[in-house]
């Protein structure tokens, strides 16, 4: 009796735990049933959009900053204070026909404007709060970094061989800066090849904004690689420079060539022969480089502008003292970018290509006077860039190992010929 009385006792307990344990189910089930739908909260430049009636939309032409407001029931004392207090934050003056804009709103039915928020670019933005206290402050929205490998082969030119890959032309005009002082991009030979690591820049993750610098390159041209690293040559000042494997640095106190994909149509030749003059010898002490009209003009050096005018057969031109020993001219121009006495900086853009006094195309002639005697400057051996310090060198070589690694273990795209060529095995592999 007392075996069954046990065994009726587990029975009971089993049926509560389960009983009890179904309960507790249904009333969790019950809970959630009824718990409330958490709608997730919109935020848009730090700002929550359900506070407020959003507008949307872009400068159009003729608007300006303070229609809008006036538009919105801003009251004036407030637009002119921001026109007044914050033009260090936010120029009026130079919001431009299709930047986008928003303007968040009361939601009362006045629907008087609360914030003004100014798109400066895909990232960059400007917020003019105008509740209260009226301010004004720059944003940045955030920015996922992704790093990229790209590589090809020149078949025409280096913008045709990235843009072919849907590369950002900003990558080409990168790779161009980085080799302008060792490589003249208006001699690339067929078959020349390259690699570069990069990073791209993402807005919610999927919005592209953009590249940055490059991180490391290799370029090969007439069969001889040269590598690229970026490293920091100053820390004081933040310069950051390109150099070598062997730490050499890349930049020289003069770019190659006053254009980045010009190509050079006419040597430095004091004995060339003009067929317009009767084949009579007209010395041509200039390196003419061919571009499209409205093409950049660079200065090639860091420097003092002292002549930017029109004469004669040079036409609109400029001319640069560098130093005590190097001056630069630059003739033919559409237009000038720099006036008498302006200080540039290498690779500043002074100018553009134009077809300005004595030319049959469009070119910039290029100049270059060595203590007060023109030369040719293809074949000056330019003064180098500050090498790196002795001391970095260490650092540098353990910051560039993985990096050179990287790069040579990043495959070249197939070719044409070697597309035919894998087709064929491929096929013959099948059969």
């Amino acid at each position: 009796m007392h075996k069954y009385w046990g065994l009726f006792l587990v029975l009971i307990l089993t049926f509560s735990c389960k009983e009890k344990a179904a309960t507790e189910q249904q009333i969790q089930k019950t809970e959630l049933a009824i718990a409330p739908i958490v709608k997730p909260i919109k935020k848009h430049f730090g700002f929550n959009l359900d506070d407020f009636t959003v507008k949307m939309d872009t400068i159009r032409r003729g608007d300006s900053f303070g229609e809008l407001m006036l538009q919105h029931k801003v009251d004036y004392p407030k637009i002119a204070r921001i026109t007044e207090d914050f033009k260090d934050t936010f120029d009026v003056r130079r919001i431009r026909v299709g930047k986008p804009y928003m303007i968040l709103k009361s939601r009362d039915t006045s629907e008087t404007a609360q914030v003004f928020i100014y798109e400066n670019d895909v990232i960059n933005y400007t917020v003019v709060d105008l509740r209260d206290t009226v301010r004004a402050y720059k944003e940045k929205k955030q920015v996922k970094f992704v790093e990229r490998e790209v590589s090809g082969v020149i078949n025409s030119n280096l913008s045709e061989a990235l843009l072919e890959q849907g590369i950002d032309y900003m990558v080409t005009h990168n790779l161009a800066n980085v080799y302008a002082w060792t490589i003249d991009f208006s001699m690339l030979q067929k078959g020349d090849k390259f690699k570069v690591v990069y990073k791209e820049k993402y807005i919610n993750d999927s919005i592209y904004a953009g590249s940055e610098g490059i991180d490391a390159a290799y370029f090969e041209h007439n069969g001889k690689p040269v590598y690229a690293f970026a490293y920091e040559n100053d820390s004081l000042k933040s310069i950051v420079d390109y150099f070598d494997e062997s730490a050499n640095n890349l930049r020289r106190t003069f770019l190659r060539m006053p254009v980045e994909f010009g190509r050079l149509s006419s040597r430095y030749n004091l004995k060339r022969r003009i067929r317009y003059y009767g084949n009579k010898i007209r010395p041509h002490k200039g390196t003419d480089y061919a571009a499209p009209i409205g093409t950049p003009i660079l200065a090639t050096a860091d420097g003092t502008v002292t002549e930017s005018t029109r004469r004669g057969g040079n036409g609109k031109y400029v001319k640069i003292r560098h130093n005590g020993t190097y001056s630069t001219q630059y003739l033919h121009m559409k237009k000038q970018n720099v006036k008498r006495g302006d200080f540039v900086r290498q690779g500043d853009v002074i100018g553009w290509i134009g077809m300005t006094g004595n030319t049959s195309g469009p070119h910039v002639c290029y100049r270059f006077w060595k203590d007060g005697r023109q030369v040719d400057p293809l074949r000056e051996e330019l003064p180098k860039a500050e090498p790196l310090a002795e001391t970095l060198q260490p650092a540098y070589f353990n910051y560039i190992a993985p990096l050179k690694d990287q790069l040579d273990c990043i495959a070249y795209p197939p070719q044409p010929v070697e597309e035919e060529l894998l087709a064929g095995e491929l096929s013959a592999l099948t059969e």
